[in-house]
């Protein structure tokens, strides 16, 4: 089973157990949970439902595992030649690991998943 969701401005295809880093969220707890209810599109199996905008009713729920993770830094460089003009900044972008440990859609059952024996 795999939803999409809506988050800061983004869709993100997830399924249960998947690790995403998402902009950093100011939560007071490192081990709290998030909801996200924005779901755009579920499917589990040969079913889904399709939003139009969003799934009424449908909540996807997540594990704050890494509070604060910073990304890799960006070095942005601007140089004019002939001038003796530089300019040099950076930017590091910080984000919040979470954990999707559950996905609930009104109506729609979790498709069993096939075991290769």
């Amino acid at each position: 089973m795999f939803a999409i969701i809506q988050t800061d401005g983004r869709q993100i295809r997830v399924s249960e157990g998947d690790l995403l880093d998402i902009d950093l969220r100011e939560s007071g707890n490192a081990s709290g949970t998030l909801t996200f209810d924005q779901i755009l599109l579920a499917n589990a199996g040969d079913a889904s439902v399709i939003g139009r905008p969003v799934i009424a009713g449908a909540t996807v729920t997540a594990e704050i595992i890494e509070p604060l993770k910073k990304g890799e830094k960006l070095e942005i460089q601007k140089l004019r030649r002939r001038h003796n003009s530089r300019r040099h900044t950076g930017h590091r972008q910080k984000y919040t690991r979470v954990k999707i440990t559950g996905i609930s859609v009104p109506g729609l059952k979790k498709a069993e998943t096939a075991t290769n024996v």
